[in-house]
């Protein structure tokens, strides 16, 4: 508990400071725990990072975490983000065969979507930071799940008696979710208190149940693959916290989601 607790005041001070410096430093730091997020799934599937399964999954997932200012470095292959993408599905599939299928369709299927979740999570996350209001932005974000993870924690503690998903994760409450989702938005509306990110109050409170409730899925997702998988933590990056997606799983879940809906 002792290493827990000194591991995530460092980690959380440090990450915080990032944020706050914003540009080339934050930049570098996304892509490298980004890196580390797709080594870890690549190792739950028993895929070596260093194969070419591996290397061909981190392209992937690099193509689509990377921001466009850099994708822009590219444009003497006169090709757009998606295009690439696309024809790298078809030389993954292409690779199939080459191998005789010891690079199975399953596991070019595998690639595609671990790159898709971890490159897209943690490029419209710098994408928030970047923004006009980025700042008070990924703070707002950041105090909703924090708040609903630890709301969800203790209200399932105190009140929890019917099962969220228990084949998924047997000790999550649909007492601690809503208990969770509370905190979040009590907390939310005393930052937007100081720091307004939307100009309605309807907005914000929409964002903020979104946000809670989508960062309370992006954890039940991660659950799910470490279950099927076999596995306890995604890695041990962070002593006593486990993996780099241990501890993005919501956060990296909810970004998409905001981006589509028209909040960033």
């Amino acid at each position: 508990m002792k290493q827990r607790v000194i591991t995530g005041v460092i980690a959380g001070a440090a990450f915080v400071t990032l944020i706050i410096l914003g540009n080339l430093p934050f930049t570098l730091v996304m892509i490298a725990l980004a890196t580390i997020g797709m080594w870890e799934l690549l190792r739950m599937k028993r895929i070596h990072p260093l194969s070419i399964r591996g290397i061909a999954g981190m392209l992937f997932m690099w193509l689509l975490l990377i921001p466009e200012n850099v994708i822009g470095v590219f444009d003497w292959v006169h090709l757009e983000r998606l295009e690439l993408f696309l024809l790298l599905i078809i030389v993954l599939l292409a690779l199939t065969v080459i191998t005789k299928n010891r690079f199975t369709f399953d596991e070019a299927g595998f690639v595609v979507l671990a790159s898709v979740y971890v490159g897209f999570g943690f490029h419209y996350f710098m994408h928030a930071r970047f923004l006009e209001n980025g700042l008070a932005m990924i703070f707002f974000i950041l105090i909703i799940v924090w708040s609903t993870d630890s709301g969800a924690y203790f209200a399932g503690r105190r009140f929890g008696k019917h099962k969220l998903w228990p084949e998924i994760s047997p000790k999550k409450t649909i007492e601690g979710s809503m208990g969770g989702t509370l905190l979040a938005l009590l907390i939310g509306s005393i930052y937007t208190v100081f720091f307004p990110v939307f100009s309605t109050w309807m907005t914000t409170v929409l964002f903020m149940i979104v946000v809670s409730l989508a960062g309370q899925l992006g954890d039940l997702v991660e659950s799910a693959f470490k279950r099927h998988y076999a596995v306890k933590d995604s890695g041990h990056v962070l002593p006593g916290h486990g993996g780099i997606l241990d501890r993005f799983d919501s956060l990296i879940f909810v970004m998409p989601i905001i981006y589509l809906l028209g909040f960033l």
